[in-house]
């Protein structure tokens, strides 16, 4: 969504909407609702919330407060 670069797919994070319509890293892969994949880099995840990538996928805006989320598991899985 960010970058536009090919991965695979166990490299990459899961983002998901829920049926409650909140925004959240997917940690099994499994959570019911629709997804969307990353690379596991925070300037990734800035490049597609600044061009609507994101909202795109999930056919919602998307709250500041997911993308801050999303950036402080990012920058923990990271270390």
């Amino acid at each position: 969504m960010g970058c536009g670069e090919t991965f695979d797919k166990r490299s990459l994070i899961r983002i998901v909407r829920n049926s409650e319509g909140l925004i959240m890293v997917d940690e099994t892969g499994r959570m019911n609702g629709r997804g969307a994949y990353i690379c596991p880099s925070v300037s990734c995840l800035e490049t597609a919330f600044k061009k609507h990538g994101l909202e795109r996928a999930f056919k919602t805006p998307v709250p500041k407060e997911a993308l801050d989320s999303i950036s402080e598991y990012i920058k923990a899985r990271a270390t």
